[in-house]
This record gives C-alpha cells, sequence and structure tokens, in this order.
C-alpha cells in the first residue's frame, strides 16, 4: 500500500514537472519573439527583399565566387522609430563566409543613418537577432534531457543555469575589477562549479564528497603541471594572435581558460569513479582495498581514452572554420596549424593530464 503511494505521488510530481516545462517552453518562446524593447539597438523586420546585382569574382588565388547585392525593407520594432520603415543594403557572397543572405521575415539589429521626416528611413546592418534560434536549441536540450534523465535530468538544468550565472558573474566582476587575479575568481568560481553541480545531480553523500575532491585535487595538479611547463619553456610554441584584442595578459586569460575548459571532464570522470567504486562496495561489502583498486583502475582506463578524445575535438572544431579559411587562401599547412591549434591542443593535452591524475 505504501509503496503505491509512493508511486503514484512520484506519477504525479512527474506529470507536475512536464506540464511546467510545456508552460515554459510556450512562455519563453512568446517572450522572444515580444522582446523587442528591451534591446538597446534598433530592431528591423525584414517585409521586402530585391535582388538588385549579381556578379561573379575571383580572388588572386583563383577562387571563384558569386557575390550579390540586396535592397531591403524592414519596420523598426522598438525604440523611438517604432513601426517606422528603414531602406538597408545587404552585400554578402555565396560562400557566406563573413556576411549573410536575409529573406522576408528575418529581424536584424540595425543602426540608423538617416533620420529624415519626409523619407523612409536609411541605416546599416549590425547584426542578425538570432535569440529564438538559440532558444530552439537550448529547450530541444532540456527536452532530450528531462525524457532520459527525468528528475536528475531536471537537477542537470538547474545546475547548468546557475553555473551560467556564476561564470557570467565572475566575468563580469573581473572585468570590473583591476586588482584581483583572473586566475584566483576562476579558482572561486570553478569551487563552486564542482560542488553545485555534483551535490545538485547526485545528492548529499559520501559518493558525491568523494568526487567533490577528486575534481578539486586534479584541477589543482592540473594547473600546477601547465603553470611549470609554461614557466619552464617560457610559453614558446603558444600563438596569443587570437587574443590580441584582450587588454589583459594573454597567458592568465589561457591558463583560466585551461581550468575552466577541463573542469568538465574531470568532475565527470571523478563521479564516473566515485560512483563505480561505491556500488562496487554497497553489494560486496567484504571487497578488499586491493581489489577495489584495482577495479577502480580498469574502470579508469576504459573511459580515459574516450574522456581525452572528447577533450581534444572539443577543442580542435572550434578552429575547423579558420583553418579552413587560411588553407583556401593558400597559407601553409605548418603555418596554418600553427597559428589555429596552439593553443586548442596545449588546453586538450593539459585536460588529459587532469583526467589521468583523477583517476590514478
Amino acid at each position: 500500500m505504501r509503496r503505491n503511494i509512493v508511486k503514484q505521488f512520484m506519477t504525479r510530481k512527474h506529470i507536475a514537472l512536464y506540464i511546467l516545462t510545456v508552460l515554459l517552453i510556450v512562455g519563453s518562446f512568446w517572450f522572444v519573439n515580444h522582446n523587442h524593447q528591451f534591446y538597446e539597438r534598433s530592431i528591423a523586420e525584414i517585409v521586402e527583399v530585391e535582388t538588385v546585382q549579381s556578379e561573379e569574382v575571383t580572388d588572386p588565388h583563383g577562387n571563384e565566387d558569386q557575390l550579390v547585392t540586396q535592397k531591403l525593407k524592414g519596420v523598426i520594432q522598438n525604440g523611438d522609430y517604432k513601426g517606422v520603415v528603414i531602406q538597408l543594403d545587404n552585400e554578402y557572397a555565396e560562400s557566406q563566409v563573413y556576411d549573410h543572405e536575409y529573406s522576408v521575415g528575418n529581424e536584424l539589429f540595425v543602426s540608423v543613418d538617416s533620420t529624415d521626416e519626409t523619407e523612409d528611413l536609411t541605416g546599416s546592418i549590425l547584426d542578425v537577432k538570432r535569440d529564438h534560434y538559440t532558444l530552439l536549441i537550448a529547450w530541444a536540450f532540456v527536452i532530450i534531457l528531462l525524457l532520459i534523465g527525468q528528475l536528475q535530468g531536471f537537477y542537470s538544468v538547474i545546475s547548468l543555469a546557475i553555473n551560467a550565472l556564476i561564470i557570467a558573474l565572475a566575468l563580469d566582476f573581473y572585468i570590473q575589477t583591476t586588482n584581483i587575479s583572473l586566475l584566483v575568481i576562476s579558482g572561486v568560481s570553478i569551487v563552486l562549479f564542482t560542488a553545485i553541480s555534483l551535490l545538485l545531480v547526485n545528492g548529499n553523500n559520501e559518493k558525491t564528497y568523494a568526487a567533490i575532491v577528486s575534481t578539486l585535487l586534479g584541477t589543482l595538479f592540473l594547473f600546477a603541471v601547465t603553470a611549470v611547463v609554461m614557466w619552464g619553456t617560457a610559453g614558446e610554441g603558444l600563438r596569443y594572435e587570437e587574443m590580441q584584442f584582450v587588454t589583459r595578459a594573454p597567458e592568465m586569460v589561457f591558463m583560466a581558460g585551461v581550468l575552466i575548459g577541463a573542469l568538465g571532464a574531470i568532475m565527470d570522470v571523478a563521479i564516473t569513479m566515485s560512483s563505480s567504486l561505491f556500488n562496487l562496495y554497497e553489494k560486496n561489502n567484504n571487497i578488499t582495498n586491493k581489489a577495489l583498486k584495482q577495479s577502480g583502475m580498469d574502470i579508469g582506463k576504459d573511459i580515459m581514452g574516450t574522456m581525452t578524445n572528447i577533450l581534444f575535438f572539443v577543442y580542435i572544431s572550434g578552429s575547423i572554420p579558420m583553418i579552413i579559411l587560411y588553407l583556401k587562401n593558400s597559407a601553409a599547412l605548418g603555418f596554418t596549424l600553427n597559428m589555429n591549434l596552439s593553443l586548442e591542443l596545449a588546453r586538450a593535452l593539459a585536460g588529459g593530464v587532469g583526467i589521468v591524475i583523477t583517476i590514478r
């Protein structure tokens, strides 16, 4: 009888969670389609598109492309010019490396150039309003997580939202502060990320505490090894050109990125190892420490390669567009890889060290 009551309560809890999710989805999509007034920049919805010119072009390296010019007519959705028509020019290449083709219904951030009341406004395109696309992808992720993980999936979403808020506040605090090191701020953030993520998803128990300690120790060792290597080599081989617009020391920014970037993989390894070993002990309380340690090492060896590959692919994937752009413009392969992969490979290798130490 008691088991049936608990089961009925859990079923009602899941139904309430699904209803809440549906309401949040509908409300969030309604919001992003009516949130123009919350933006400081002017937003124009395209209502008319005309292609006025299309010509073939060839660059000095023999690469052929099609250059297209569009005349756009939009309606301002916010600010002092709300409801006023604006004329825009758009030039894009069919390769669309840096520019875009626009169509009716697109919403664009624009700057107003002419305010002559006798004519339509004229202006220039600044960017695309993409919040509804981002929201669609985010909800797809959340729904899959809830369907598979159910209540734990819900806690994972809450954890992700809290961590995103923490990192946003931490970076904003760093930008507004000049006398506190980014590494100190990152260190405090890492402790919060680890504790919040593991406690929310896995609960308040011994295996969670073990995973927290393992994650922090692995990250600390990773930082020590990376710092020693960078000090011993004077950072030789690392290309910081992608940080040329950052007004802070690139070495410090790089180290902060290494720590936060590797944290997810290290945390995953730590909780996998901790859960596995605690489950082994719960099923066989008479298991020896030697056998338990050997089982842990066997599990660690199985996941070591895949977790290291995850870090490698995550870091490298972000550089693929720039690598293709360099190679299409006849840059040497060695120069291309050196310019675009030195930092990513260093991050992947440093994260791999953290993973191995956490397993050990």
